[in-house]
This record gives structure tokens, sequence and C-alpha cells, in this order.
């Protein structure tokens, strides 16, 4: 019964989200300054290209000058059908061209979430179990320092370090395996960064429980305790926290696509933005949107199936 009233809160919540995202982003880029049949036209033929004349002609065939009002109720009404309309730029349906992005932005994301719990994680768990050492000064130091750097600056850093200085990795690309490795990395140390602190956390409060104790007091080893008992209890706020990191994570794709000139749909936005594609961005901020409330969804469904105390 709870899993079924989750599920019904969560499909409120996706159609609360297409209707105010349609809505806003519709409003913004409505009030944006500057000619909009104008960018329009450069998107489609090029800065160099366009003319008064071409802009013209774009503003007659689009009929930019309408209202506003009945613009956006043809968009909302045509989401219903499951529709998002064609692009103002290219003129391709804007879910052809979605999904295309999607699956660059997707294998993106999810490299970069594996490589973070690669490295954020473990590191601590390890500082939880001596709270106070070493290692757990050091990670808090290390930790704090890359959440306080921007993406953008993260992505600078390494592409100066590790593909222009020691050569080791190109500074641009997609296609190769290799072209991943930096993208990745520059969400990854971020996200890291905090699943190690949310690890930390967890496992510090959970090594000063009773029962944590009375493992080791039966005689099984540190080792045996944490993988019978600890990791179970860690995995929880993990995993919860995930839903989180996600708007951080989408974030950083808009962020580092644009950097590192990979081909996704945060890429996509941006020059959607710029060449004021309306129906464009208002597909992807959509399909941003839908995506934060199904990763909550999986989310929910994981951390009921690891802790039943969740469900009861």
């Amino acid at each position: 019964m709870g899993g079924m009233n989750a599920l019904a809160s969560r499909l409120v919540q996706a159609v609360m989200v297409a209707v105010l995202i349609g809505t806003a982003t519709f409003a913004m880029m409505r009030s944006l300054p500057g000619d909009a049949a104008w960018r329009i036209a450069a998107g489609r033929y090029g800065y160099d290209n366009v003319d008064a004349a071409a802009a013209d002609a774009v503003r007659v065939e689009l009929g930019l000058g309408g209202p506003a009002l009945p613009a956006l109720m043809q968009w909302l009404g045509d989401l219903m059908r499951l529709d998002f309309g064609n692009s103002l730029v290219t003129g391709q349906p804007v879910i052809e061209e979605i999904a295309h992005q999607l699956g660059a932005s997707a294998a993106l994301a999810l490299s970069a979430v594996v490589l973070s719990l690669l490295i954020g994680p473990p590191l601590g768990i390890l500082a939880g179990l001596r709270a106070g050492g070493a290692l757990d000064r050091t990670l808090l130091v290390v930790s704090t320092g890359l959440k306080a750097v921007p993406q953008f600056l993260m992505a600078l850093v390494l592409i100066v370090v590790l593909a222009v200085q020691l050569r080791w990795l190109p500074a641009a690309g997609h296609g190769e395996l290799r072209h991943f490795i930096l993208p990745s990395l520059t969400l990854a140390l971020g996200l890291a960064a905090v699943n190690a602190r949310i690890a930390r956390d967890a496992m510090a409060r959970i090594a000063d429980m009773p029962f944590w104790r009375f493992a080791q007091w039966k005689g099984l080893t540190e080792r045996e305790t944490l993988m019978r008992h600890g990791l179970r209890n860690v995995s929880v706020p993990l995993i919860t926290y995930l839903g989180l990191q996600f708007v951080t994570l989408v974030e950083g794709v808009i962020v580092v696509e644009s950097v590192f000139g990979w081909p996704g749909i945060g890429h996509a936005l941006v020059h959607a933005i710029f060449s004021r594609d309306v129906p464009m961005v208002q597909g992807t901020a959509l399909v941003l949107g839908l995506g934060f409330v199904l990763v909550n969804a999986v989310i929910d469904l994981a951390v009921r199936r690891i802790d039943p105390r969740v469900a009861a």
C-alpha cells in the first residue's frame, strides 16, 4: 500500500513538474532582451550570414509577434499528446534531438556517479572507523576544498594539468573511452567529496552504537562486522543523498559538456538558449526535471528494499 501511495505521489509530482517547468522556461525565454528572430536566424544560417531580411522572414514564418498565452497553451496541449514540438532552428522534432543527445549525457553522468562511488564512500568508511584520526582530518580538508571548487574551474585545472602539461588525456572529444575520463573525473570529484563526508558521518555514528560493539564482543573482526552490519546501514544515507545530488549533477553536466564540447543535452540546452529555440529549451528542461522525479522514485524503492523500516 505504501509503495502504491509513493508511486501515485511521484506521478502527481511529475505532472506538476511538467507544468511548472514549461511555464517558467517559456516566461524566461520571452523575457530575454534582444530580437528573438535575429537569434533564431543566426542559429539557422550563422552569425556571419544573417541580416535584417533573414530575421524578418523568420519572424513572419514563426509568428513571433503573437500573444504569449495562446502559444503557451498550445505547447501544454501538445505536451498532453507527448508532442514536444519542433526546433525553431533545425526544424527537427524536439523529442528526436533530445533522444539523440540524452544518451551521451546519460553515459557521462553514469560514469561520473560510478567513479564518485568508487572514490568517496571507501575513503569515508575508513575515516569513520577511525574518527578523529589522520585520515579523517585529511579527508575533511580535501573534501571541503573539492566541494568549494566550481565545476568550470575544476575542468580547466584538469585540462591544464592532465591534457596540456602532462599530455596524458585529450582536452576534448567524443567517441572513445579516453574522452570520458576528464569530464567524468570533473563531475566525480565534487560528488565524491560529498559522498565521502556522508559515508564518514554514517560510519562514525554506526561504529559508536551498541550493536557494533556487541558484534565485536562476540568475536567478529572489524572487517566482518563492517561487511555484515556496517555497509547496509551506511548505504541508506548514501543512496538517499543520490537524489539530492542529481540536481548538482545536472548543473555540472551543463557546465562540463560546454567546457569539453560534449554532445549531450546540457550542451544542447546552452545553444538553444542562445538561439532562442523555445521548444528546445522547454523540452530539454522538462526532460531534466522529469529525470529528477524518476531518480527520486528509484531511490525511494531502493531505500525501501534495503531498509524495511522505511516502508513500515
